[in-house]
């Protein structure tokens, strides 16, 4: 194709995702134009990446991010930042930083709401500034990787300090650590309802090895336990849905350049194990974080499960949203929210019974900001 033409049509794509006109090639529909939530380069941060979303049981939804004071690496000065809604989403407050441990690393938000409490727990990983993520892994480090939860029992208005958990979570020949990044569950049935789980991952020490795994609290949020990890590796940041049958599904970014797909594990036993590793061909991955959400329908039994990513092979680019019906074996829907430069995201459900989309997205890089969209059923399910 004419260099020329190609980057036309790519920019007629841009501007029908920003826009939300309905594109035929890309398969967008109309729904509510998205709009930056977090702008790289305002509100005192040179970057804002890692969105987390969730919503209250009252129905205050929070949107968490990393606010990267002086540049976009990963490592620096790193505060958590958070915006709040109050009306489903239509407004927002002004940026509040949650966590700032002055020139350190405060990073991976992964909130998760106990529906009985209302206690909103947020899970996160520190480490010092100075130190990088290679140096991490080869333990030539100053400090390493620690793990971190906060609290809020008033709809994310306050904060708790943040309390390490580090030896209760992570195994001693694990050296990389991230929570998340994106929102935890809590079970709703089984012999394991209520617990709270967040998706983790590490890397081994030696090894160095990639794995997924879980932690949980069996008593809202008071202690925190490891649980199980995924027998094969080359996998780490994941996310997590509990199926209609009660099964657990981690989602998970695949290393595996031969199958440019995401990786699957299920458990039976709340998270305690975690099946062999699979790939779903359906949902491309370009080797970056995706998010996950199930959506339980206790009249029928049938739930809907949501999946968002960069749908690509190669490249952080084209933001879909997918739905299924028969818990991930396949994907009857799709809509392209943002087709240009896109990377990570994560998903709620609106109390109007929309899904709050929150994904970083931009005309020329996918970190230029991190987006807000409101997307509907019936625009998902044409």
């Amino acid at each position: 194709m004419n260099k020329t033409i190609f980057v036309c049509l790519r920019s007629l794509l841009l501007i029908a995702a920003l826009v939300g006109c309905k594109s035929a090639s890309v398969n967008t529909v109309a729904v509510k134009s998205p709009e930056y939530l977090f702008e790289s380069g305002k509100e005192g941060y040179k970057t804002f990446r890692i969105p987390a979303i969730v919503t209250s049981t009252k129905g205050t939804v929070l949107a968490f991010a990393e606010g990267r004071k002086n540049g976009s690496s990963d490592t620096g000065d790193i505060d958590l930042v958070l915006k709040r809604s109050e009306d489903k989403g239509k407004t927002w407050s002004t940026l509040s930083v949650i966590w700032n441990d002055g020139e350190n690393v405060c990073e991976n938000p992964a909130p998760v709401v106990d529906k009985s409490t209302g206690v909103i727990y947020l899970l996160s990983t520190w480490n010092l500034g100075t130190d990088h993520e290679s140096e991490i892994i080869k333990q030539t480090s100053k400090d390493s990787r620690r793990i971190f939860i906060l609290s809020s029992a008033d709809d994310g208005k306050t904060w708790s300090d943040a309390k390490e958990i580090t030896p209760a979570v992570k195994l001693k020949d694990w050296t990389w650590y991230a929570t998340g990044p994106c929102h935890g569950i809590q079970i709703e049935k089984g012999p394991n309802a209520s617990r709270l789980i967040i998706p983790c991952d590490h890397i081994e020490a030696v090894t160095n090895k990639y794995f997924s795994h879980i932690i949980y609290s069996d008593d809202h949020g008071k202690t925190w336990s490891l649980g199980g990890t995924t027998p094969q590796d080359q996998v780490n940041e994941c996310t997590i849905a509990e199926l209609s049958d009660g099964k657990l599904m981690l989602n998970m970014r695949n290393y595996d350049r031969t199958q440019k797909a995401r990786k699957i594990s299920l458990s039976n036993d709340g998270g305690t194990t975690w099946g062999n590793i699979f790939s779903d061909q359906s949902l491309p991955e370009p080797i970056c974080q995706g998010s996950l959400f199930s959506i339980a329908n206790k009249k029928t039994g049938k739930g809907k499960l949501l999946f968002l990513n960069p749908a690509d092979e190669n490249k952080r680019q084209n933001m879909t949203l997918r739905i299924s019906y028969d818990n991930g074996s396949t994907w009857a829907k799709s809509m392209v929210l943002f087709a240009g430069p896109s990377a990570y995201s994560d998903l709620t459900l609106l109390p109007n019974g929309n899904i709050g989309c929150f994904y970083e997205a931009g005309n020329t890089n996918p970190y230029q900001g991190i987006m807000y969209q409101e997307v509907s059923f019936s625009e998902l399910e044409k």
